[in-house]
């Protein structure tokens, strides 16, 4: 068990990287490649874009071809991918390399959570494999801008690369999955999986938890960097808080769903508050302190909800669990796909991207709205 905990968790960290690798060091790639800030936002916007795509595909191939074999092939396609764009500073063939890449991603991320599923984890195990992949977009932040200082504009794709064979190797030593036979009806899974309307509460809220935090920190190390009084240095170990916190929280989620059920609504519940505030804190912040809350109370609203969200979305789909929980991821890629770039223009504006900011919190207390039941948050009934 612990060696396939292991190899899925590995997988999470690969992916989870892509997240935010070229976020990181935004204003550097902004002037190798000579462009602005907003185009530099487009190789996070080309990444989720078909990562977006491959959800419920990824989910459906992981449910009938085995979630191991699925992560595997998500890895190598991230490695060469990530590989190619180092062949020349130009926009299109970053753009074109990273929308590659996403295939990668996409396949990797639902094949990781099922993988940790079909071995027998638990709903703690889920969080664990959601904190690593968090957690690999919050090292990014921290490393990718240390590494660029020896490498320079390379550094977001040569680190992604390491990072996925790191994960092949680990996943390749892991146990397989036991691959069960689908029903007759399978062919009809994915469209199955988007008729059904309990799925969207669900995906509402991953939305925000995730989709929003990974939206910030994607541009709080140029927010911190430009407002806050920090060198790029400062900003990315602050600004990793926003997701590498997502380790102990996505866990802590899990754990307060497998041992106190009752409490998971509330829990959920405060933890987008959470990253209300610490939008809010990170957009006005004048110390190292203050910007290093603002970052930690975000991390705690990307990451409490993943194994809830996930853990009841495969519940009302046992046909299909790994397309059903490719649904509500893909509900945070969109938000991602679209917030990434929206979030960069708004350094164009009054305030730097002070407003953007704001208006991230908003949308985070907008989302306690759609709150879900316990049942859908995975609360088995009696």
């Amino acid at each position: 068990m612990r060696r396939a905990i292991l190899g899925g968790c590995a997988l999470g960290l690969a992916t989870g990287w892509n997240v935010s690798n070229t976020g990181a060091v935004a204003q550097q790639l902004a002037h190798r490649y000579g462009v602005g800030l907003a185009t530099v936002g487009l190789f996070t916007t080309a990444l989720f874009l078909t990562h977006l795509v491959m959800q419920i595909p990824g989910g459906r191939t992981s449910d009938r071809f085995g979630a191991r074999r699925t992560g595997l092939l998500g890895l190598a396609l991230i490695a060469v991918f990530s590989a190619a764009a180092m062949a020349a500073p130009v926009t299109g063939l970053a753009i074109v390399m990273r929308a590659l890449a996403g295939v990668g991603t996409g396949l990797g991320f639902i094949a990781g959570s099922a993988y940790v599923r079909a071995i027998g984890g638990s709903p703690a195990a889920q969080g664990l494999y959601g904190g690593v992949g968090l957690a690999g977009g919050g090292l990014a932040l921290a490393v990718v801008p240390q590494v660029e200082s020896w490498i320079g504009w390379r550094a977001p794709f040569a680190s992604a690369v390491i990072v996925a064979l790191m994960g092949v190797a680990l996943l390749g030593i892991a146990p397989a999955d036991e691959i069960r036979p689908r029903p007759a009806r399978a062919e009809g899974l994915g469209a199955g999986v988007l008729r059904d309307a309990r799925l969207y509460r669900l995906a509402g809220l991953y939305g925000a938890s995730l989709g929003l935090s990974v939206t910030v920190g994607n541009w709080v190390v140029t927010l911190l960097d430009r407002h806050g009084g920090l060198g790029q240095g400062a900003a990315g170990a602050i600004g990793s808080l926003t997701l590498a916190l997502g380790i102990t929280t996505r866990p802590l989620g899990g754990w307060i769903l497998r041992r106190h059920p009752a409490s998971i609504r509330l829990a959920v519940g405060v933890s987008l508050g959470a990253g209300a505030a610490g939008t809010v804190l990170l957009a006005v912040a004048r110390s190292p302190g203050l910007a290093a809350l603002g970052a930690a109370l975000v991390g705690i609203g990307a990451g409490i909800s993943f194994a809830p969200a996930f853990t009841g979305a495969a519940a009302m789909r046992p046909d299909a669990p790994a397309a059903a929980v490719g649904l509500v991821n893909g509900a945070a890629s969109a938000v991602i796909l679209v917030g990434t770039p929206l979030l960069g223009l708004s350094f164009a504006l009054p305030g730097g991207g002070r407003l953007g900011f704001a208006v991230v919190a908003a949308l985070w207390v907008a989302s306690l709205l759609v709150l879900p039941s316990e049942r859908e948050l995975g609360v088995e009934p009696g």
